[in-house]
């Protein structure tokens, strides 16, 4: 606010005005702020546009560096989750239950619980359980596993395969396929037929390779058609040396007297979740007798490689984006060094240093929030292609994509502080002599 004095005219005499020399009080007036906020995003950005090329170059570095940080970030959560689904898609895609055991004091161990017979049906009720099937093993005692009826003692003797019972959903649950044949179904189950389906090892080890002759195996002296052959067990490659028949018909030839274990296939993720509820299904009186292993939510392997491949990107990205600032600090310096005339003419209209580096420092914000901005649309759609690319499923957080622009303004802000700086100590006499 400033105070005026101002000459006070004199009374007209004869029709012509005259100045009186005693001075006249003016009331206040109130001086407005010439250097507005507006006034300051305007100056900033009026040079930005005016050198195209350079501007262009100035982006390319703090693009390259964003763009590195936040696509690192997208490709390790998108290769995490494939990770999860590829590598370790058969482990943590399956969950065994057990019976307990514990020691008697003869150190053999005993069962401390028996699955029910209905155990399949009981784990597919659970959100989560596709497939489950009970597994036993079968003891063949003084029994003999051959292709032939008749025994032959001048024969070589080989070890007999594993003879297992199990549901007719064991090809599902553990991801197997029929090469020949098929697999018994639950026809045969409810009837107790006298049918097997061998594993790929074991077929060769009994010499059968083909089931449209209606072949037969003999365990102990009773025959069972082979009505098909197995392999790719994944989950449990063992059984590729086993001959697997129907529970119900293990019941009636091999008095079997309860499931060995149940195995069930779960969605990937449900893992914790399934493995909490699925022995209060089996028994939910005793649940703690049953030994339930259910994989995690995670998969450690993701998680590692995930690691693995932050560290690399964001070393890369950190190097890209420091080169990027030096190329925001080194235009906006070469900025300040040609516009030191102009700089100098607005000191001497009035304006503050203050005012001159916060045009400077407004300016390499807009340079670097462009370059964020820009960096993290490149990135983005960089991941979504290529996960497009690979069938894979794009997984890009969008607070990451924010992060990066924000980063981008953060690092035009430091690099710019120091030209400004220089800017706001020019002196304008100095300034308009033509000197830095």
């Amino acid at each position: 606010m400033r105070l005026s004095l101002r000459r006070r005219p004199a009374a007209p005499v004869d029709g012509v005005e005259t100045e009186d020399a005693s001075p006249m009080l003016v009331a206040p007036v109130a001086r407005a702020d010439r250097f507005t906020f507006q006034d300051l995003l305007l100056e900033s950005t009026a040079d930005i546009g005016s050198r195209p090329g350079r501007l262009v170059m100035t982006l390319v570095g703090t693009v390259l560096g964003v763009g590195a940080l936040v696509a690192t970030i997208g490709f390790a959560q998108t290769a995490a989750h494939q990770i999860a689904r590829q590598f370790d898609a058969v482990r943590s895609t399956q969950v065994i239950v057990a019976p307990g055991s514990a020691e008697t004091q003869s150190g053999s161990s005993v069962a401390t619980a028996r699955l029910p017979w209905d155990s399949v049906e009981r784990a597919e009720r659970l959100v989560g359980v596709e497939a489950a099937t009970t597994i036993a093993e079968l003891p063949l005692g003084t029994d003999t596993i051959t292709a032939v009826p008749v025994n032959d003692p001048s024969a070589p003797s080989i070890a007999a395969p594993r003879l297992i019972a199990a549901g007719p959903e064991l090809l599902d649950v553990l991801d197997g396929r029929v090469t020949t044949g098929r697999m018994f179904d639950a026809g045969h189950e409810q009837r107790a037929d006298r049918v097997v389906v061998l594993g790929e090892r074991a077929a060769e080890r009994l010499g059968v390779n083909r089931v449209d002759s209606q072949p037969s195996i003999f365990i102990g002296d009773l025959p069972y058609a082979v009505i098909g052959i197995y392999d790719d067990l994944q989950a449990r490659g063992e059984l590729s040396d086993a001959v697997v028949m129907p529970v119900s018909t293990a019941r009636a030839d091999r008095a079997l007297g309860a499931p060995g274990e149940l195995q069930a296939r779960i969605l990937p993720g449900t893992g914790p979740q399934v493995g909490e509820q699925i022995g209060l299904a089996l028994l939910p009186n005793e649940p703690e007798t049953l030994d339930v292993s259910a994989p995690s939510a995670r998969s450690d392997l993701g998680d590692n490689v995930q690691a693995d491949v932050n560290v690399v990107f964001l070393i890369l990205g950190g190097i890209v984006l420091l080169a990027g600032a030096l190329g925001i600090a080194n235009v906006t310096m070469l900025n300040v060094s040609e516009r030191v005339p102009e700089i100098g003419l607005r000191r001497a209209l009035g304006a503050t240093g203050r005012q001159i580096g916060a045009q400077f420092v407004v300016e390499s914000i807009v340079i670097g929030l462009l370059g964020g901005l820009m960096g993290s649309a490149v990135a983005v759609i960089g991941v979504v292609a290529f996960a497009a690319a690979q069938q894979w499923t794009p997984i890009v957080d969008p607070w990451i994509a924010i992060a990066g622009t924000i980063l981008g303004a953060v690092v035009g802000l430091l690099a710019g502080w120091f030209p400004a700086r220089r800017a706001s100590r020019i002196e304008p006499v100095t300034a308009l002599r033509g000197g830095s």
